[in-house]
């Protein structure tokens, strides 16, 4: 019932393919219906809804599906979640990551990350605490201990949970994914430092709405000075075999993101199902 992989979106990357995603509201019927769409995973938006982790408990278990665990013989969820949080950097809020992780999301998107320091503590939030002497020690975990629920949600023990709670890719069999968002100048100028210097970053995702308004051109995403600092943002990804992703998948824009080196590709829900189909089939799923 256990397999060697729980988290759907770090499978799809593992075997080389495109993860796609969609962003999703708190509430009972959109995670009945995410809990069978097409995705890899979704992304339970807090940052720009309403921050409610009473409600996100609650739509993690309309997520669940004993038919499909009976069907596939396994805990893992066919859709994983995780959870965009409305702390930024600059914040510093630990407690945003632990409360989401703690009710059994599977990995965290912080948004506006724009240094070392910051990035630093998103992937040191979502790390327990281990003696300083234990390998891949750093970035220091500083998330307080509570793992009951989440590894009730996760159909583990305790112990097991322990095991599969940290970050991936920077412990192998870790189960948690650390998203940054990078949509600033700011960032961009930091972020070849930022890969350099802090292991255990998921994917680095463009945040192109704030991005276009600081550049002067918003949501103009086919503008060239865009384009062009979209560009930058892939070009350091892949010097530090990070992977980029991109939250305005469309049926106009897939092909070419895939060919770009997008490794993440987001989207609105329902409307996309065909666009998503599309792509599963160009990427040989």
């Amino acid at each position: 019932m256990i397999p060697t992989r729980i988290n759907g979106i770090i499978a799809a990357l593992e075997a080389g393919k495109p993860a796609y995603m969609a962003f999703a509201k708190l509430d009972k019927q959109t995670a009945i219906e995410m809990s069978d769409a097409p995705y890899d995973g979704i992304v339970y938006e807090m940052e720009h809804n309403p921050y409610d982790v009473s409600a996100l408990g609650d739509s993690l278990q309309y997520m669940l599906s004993r038919k499909q665990i009976v069907e596939f013989g396994s805990v893992a969820p066919k859709v994983t979640p995780i959870a965009r949080i409305p702390a930024n950097g600059v914040e510093m809020n630990q407690s945003f990551a632990k409360q989401v992780l703690d009710r059994g999301c599977y990995g965290v998107i912080w948004p506006h990350v724009a240094t070392v320091e910051q990035a630093y503590n998103a992937v040191a939030s979502c790390r327990y605490g281990r003696p300083r002497n234990a390998p891949l020690y750093e970035p220091k975990g500083v998330r307080g201990d509570g793992p009951a629920n989440a590894a009730r949600y996760w159909g583990l023990s305790m112990a097991e949970y322990y095991e599969r709670a940290d970050v991936w890719p920077l412990a192998p069999r870790g189960e948690l994914l650390v998203g940054l968002m990078c949509e600033s100048t700011e960032a961009i100028e930091n972020l070849d430092d930022i890969l350099a210097n802090v292991p255990g970053i998921g994917f680095i995702m463009i945040g192109e709405g704030d991005l276009s308004q600081e550049l002067g051109y918003p949501r103009q995403y086919e503008h060239p000075e865009v384009q062009g600092a979209m560009r930058q943002i892939v070009e350091i990804c892949h010097k530090h075999n990070v992977v980029v992703g991109n939250p305005h998948v469309t049926a106009n824009n897939h092909r070419r993101l895939l060919d770009e080196g997008y490794r993440v590709l987001l989207s609105a829900p329902k409307r996309s199902y065909g666009v998503v189909g599309q792509a599963r089939e160009m990427a040989g799923y």
